[in-house]
């Protein structure tokens, strides 16, 4: 495996920075901080005023003086500073006196599969802002898939699509490495705004961030289908003259606008395929596609692609932490590598 499993086992915790969502697992106590990454500051003071669940409740509802941030884009940390306040305040004091007793304190922290060395740097200088004198980073394709049970160890194929909120990344994965992967700036973030852009064109309706949601869960059952609900009640405000207004939306229509920026996960996906060597593609018919990340829960989504590239697509038993959790078997020291001892010559 390319990560260094003898230096992750004496990791003593580890973290995944997403753009929706921060989680932080604790080796020895498990998944310990799940929660969205917003922060609110207070911009008089510059105090911190919330982070986490809260802090989220308060976007669009805030004075002037009080300002919602979100110091992780695209799972790279654009606000070190911040983003260092905002784990601090997710963790807890408890949890901190705890980490800062290891007399050598060492991280793990998953990063994109094409991120830069600035984007790395930035995750590195933001753990050890909280006491980390050594940061461990892992491929998120490689935790993701550790964490929902592939075989990544084999010598056979296993395809693993990570449907974050800023991007999705797609990547094949033979004898614990990554053979071909592709990162597509498509997430649910993507599909969030064609919703809002459809319905300020065809109902002149602006839609408060917090109806984005709903509106997909209106969606459910067949989700992306033709046999989910027709239509479904939103409310929002009236374009023109700026008073609420309640409109009946084609829930068809809005399967048709977010198609368009799913259709560039499809085309990312045969870009892989391509890619791939021949015989580990005759696995994937059989194995097919593993699903991870939040925005694998889009109601029909799964349907939609197994539709469309005639391959078994599952979604991960819990697709949200998978990435995290694949760190925690790290930590704990539940993965073996596959032993390749070179031959006697």
């Amino acid at each position: 495996m390319t990560v260094n499993l003898e230096q992750m086992r004496r990791c003593h915790f580890a973290v995944d920075l997403g753009a929706a969502r921060t989680r932080v697992y604790v080796k020895g106590a498990g998944l310990v901080v799940d929660q969205p990454s917003v922060a609110a500051v207070n911009t008089k003071t510059g105090a911190l005023i919330a982070v986490g669940e809260f802090a989220e409740k308060m976007t669009g509802r805030t004075p002037h003086y009080i300002r919602v941030v979100r110091p992780v884009s695209g799972g790279t940390v654009v606000d070190i500073e911040m983003a260092q306040r905002m784990l601090r305040h997710l963790i807890g004091d408890k949890v901190r006196r705890t980490l800062r007793r290891k007399p050598f304190l060492r991280a793990a922290a998953c990063t994109p599969h094409d991120a830069d060395p600035l984007a790395q740097r930035a995750t590195i200088e933001t753990l050890v802002g909280l006491g980390a004198r050594r940061v461990e980073l892992v491929d998120t394709l490689v935790a993701a898939a550790v964490g929902c049970g592939l075989p990544v160890e084999r010598p056979e194929a296993t395809m693993v699509m990570v449907c974050g909120a800023a991007a999705t990344q797609l990547a094949v994965l033979s004898l614990g490495s990554i053979v071909t992967a592709q990162r597509i700036p498509v997430g649910g973030e993507a599909v969030d705004h064609a919703i809002v852009q459809h319905l300020r064109h065809q109902h002149e309706l602006m839609l408060p961030s917090q109806s984005v949601r709903p509106l997909q869960l209106a969606l459910s059952g067949n989700g992306l289908t033709a046999h989910g609900p027709e239509s479904t009640e939103i409310h929002g405000r009236d374009v023109a003259t700026g008073l609420a207004r309640s409109v009946q939306v084609d829930t068809a229509a809005v399967r048709d606008a977010i198609q368009t920026p799913l259709t560039a996960v499809l085309d990312g996906i045969g870009k892989v395929l391509r890619d791939c060597p021949p015989d580990l593609v005759a696995d994937l018919a059989d194995r097919g596609i593993m699903m991870v990340g939040g925005s694998a829960l889009l109601p029909g989504f799964d349907q939609m692609l197994r539709q469309a590239t005639g391959m078994p697509v599952h979604i991960a038993e819990r697709p949200d932490v998978c990435a995290v959790q694949g760190l925690g078997y790290m930590l704990e020291g539940k993965i073996e590598p596959m032993v390749l001892d070179p031959l006697a010559t």
